[in-house]
């Protein structure tokens, strides 16, 4: 008589714990459906989506985490099964720096699942342009990098949109040299976005120094390009290799280990407190001295924190200046309310570009 496998016992014990869970997914879903109808009987057909109730029940799924999977892993989990409940109420359609395979798709995906409908375009101003005229329900556009800084080219659009940010995603940047080539040597040309050029620009002096670099307007398009042409090379995350069928020739090769770029989700709507927010602002500051300081006051005698402030010409006058700051709380908070409004009177002009969660996953 043979021996009993000894993972019989556990695989059946697998089998039991999948149709569980596979019945409260789907008892989940079903309470998703009425909420859905809930709302649309109260006449709300447009508030489906609640970032700031999502990113409080991701942080409970984190905090009550206990292992063996990592916080964000069971949190990424949650992301899922919320992103396909809530493609029962209302498929949201999101906008992106496109083509599909941009870290700006991946972005999206982190922040919204897969469960959403894909709408790709070419350029950021685009992305601002598509939802300002109910072409998708919001947009996910880099804002800060790392490495590089502010990406001043989506901080002049926020400057000129009437949209609010409603929500942030930080994604891990890992760079890739993609080619049909299997040689370095064989490389003459280097497709990419002109920000993965400048992440990259160290590895490129040294291991290929002679090979011309040629901007795309997405790094999915460089890989595109590559993939039609001999010689050539593009830089692109693992996403857009599988998606075009062009191998990693060299990986991670960002000048950062840890480079960073954070996006934020841009709509028509404002998001409710969570708990654990931050607040955008658009100061438009007097060219006198002391100004700065005069800006920064109202926040430090309410110790709140300012984690980034940015300056850019306000294109209304010669050697005058508008700044970009992000601070935690909500617009809503009591100490923040109050510091806005103290701000105000000391610049010419705030503007609240968007309370919203912080990034959660």
């Amino acid at each position: 008589m043979s021996e009993k496998d000894p993972l019989a016992d556990i695989r059946a014990r697998i089998d039991t714990i999948d149709m569980s869970i596979q019945q409260l997914v789907a008892e989940r879903a079903e309470c998703a459906a009425k909420v859905a109808e809930i709302k649309k009987q109260q006449g709300d057909t447009v508030h489906f989506y609640r970032p700031e109730r999502e990113a409080q029940v991701l942080q409970a799924v984190k905090d009550r985490n206990k292992g063996p999977l990592s916080d964000n892993s069971m949190a990424g989990i949650f992301r899922e099964i919320m992103a396909a409940c809530l493609a029962l109420e209302k498929p949201l359609k999101i906008a992106f720096l496109g083509p599909e395979g941009t870290y700006t798709h991946s972005a999206a995906l982190k922040h919204f699942g897969n469960f959403f409908e894909k709408e790709s375009v070419d350029s950021i101003e685009e992305v601002f342009r598509l939802v300002e005229a109910d072409g998708a329900d919001f947009g996910v556009v880099p804002i800060e990098n790392s490495t590089e800084g502010m990406i001043n080219h989506t901080l002049d659009l926020l400057m000129r949109s009437s949209l609010s940010i409603s929500g942030e995603v930080e994604l891990r940047i890992r760079h890739n040299l993609l080619s049909l080539e299997t040689e370095l040597t064989r490389i003459e040309r280097v497709y990419s976005h002109q920000q993965s050029f400048a992440q990259c620009r160290l590895w490129l002096d040294k291991y290929l120094p002679n090979a011309q670099r040629i901007a795309t307007n997405s790094n999915a398009e460089a890989v595109q390009v590559a993939h039609e042409h001999e010689h050539s090379a593009a830089i692109a995350g693992i996403q857009a290799s599988e998606l075009y069928h062009v191998p990693v020739l060299k990986a991670d090769i960002e000048d950062e280990p840890d480079n960073t770029t954070r996006f934020v989700v841009i709509g028509k709507h404002q998001s409710p407190p969570s708990g654990n927010d931050r607040t955008s602002l658009l100061v438009f500051a007097h060219n006198r001295p002391g100004s700065l300081f005069g800006l920064l006051q109202p926040l430090a005698k309410r110790n709140i924190s300012m984690s980034n402030i940015e300056s850019r010409p306000s294109r209304k006058g010669v050697w005058e200046y508008v700044f970009f700051m992000d601070i935690d709380g909500h617009r809503d908070d009591e100490n923040v309310r109050e510091a806005i409004a103290e701000i105000g009177q000391a610049s010419a002009m705030v503007t609240v570009l968007g309370a919203y969660p912080k990034a959660v996953i």
